[in-house]
């Protein structure tokens, strides 16, 4: 479990395809590896992946093809500039909201604008997602926790502070830049505890109804 505030960023500096999956050596020179054993989860750029060897500098990992075929790792190059965040402790301070590292999507960055000191990112998000993102609710993009301030049809607006984008791989965010997608779990978890033992579909059976025989609202 994480919590979607970026310790520090990395660099992919082996990609080697095996029997059909990958393994990755992430490099940095800021994230803190003294306390990482093997089998440890560090999120990057919002996917959660195990140590399976570790660096005084970083650390390998291997992705599966379900993390392949949901994330963006596929088309990651060597030089690729992640986003990186070592697992909750019991003890840390949740800054952000409980980020899983299970990817749900693809987003694409649709527009940029400045506002005074702030950066205004509007993304395209696939459609079976947006229910589960409502206004001034969270998402986890490439790992890193922010608020949604805006909604219109298949697209969200995200507002990044200067020390957000500083920190983070979002000051090399562009219009048709992709980034891994997971919304918050609760919109999730609270859909399907709704939704009892029925199969899930591709629709959403979430209506305020429903929510409000659930005691959820009133």
């Amino acid at each position: 479990m994480f919590t979607g505030i970026i310790e520090a960023t990395g660099t992919l500096t082996e990609l080697v395809s095996k029997q059909g999956d990958l393994t990755v050596r992430v490099t940095s020179n800021t994230l803190n590896m003294h306390d990482v054993k093997l089998g440890d989860s560090i999120a990057t750029n919002g996917v959660c992946l195990t140590v399976v060897e570790k660096f005084n500098d970083g650390f390998k990992a291997d992705l599966s093809n379900e993390t392949l075929q949901l994330t963006l790792f596929a088309h990651y190059k060597l030089g690729q500039k992640v986003n990186l965040e070592k697992a909750l402790q019991p003890i840390s301070r949740l800054g952000g909201h409980l980020v899983s590292g299970h990817v749900d999507g693809i987003a694409t960055i649709d527009s940029v604008d400045n506002n005074a000191r702030a950066t205004e990112y509007w993304l395209k998000a696939p459609e079976e997602l947006m229910k589960y993102i409502p206004y001034k609710g969270s998402v986890a993009i490439d790992g890193i926790s922010l608020t949604v301030n805006e909604i219109k049809e298949n697209k969200f607006k995200l507002t990044i502070v200067p020390h957000t984008a500083q920190e983070t791989t979002i000051v090399d965010f562009q219009v048709g830049t992709q980034i891994n997608l997971e919304v918050d779990q609760i919109s999730r978890y609270l859909e399907r505890l709704i939704q009892g033992t029925h199969t899930p579909t591709s629709e959403s059976t979430l209506t305020t109804n429903l929510l409000a025989k659930a005691g959820f609202i009133k």
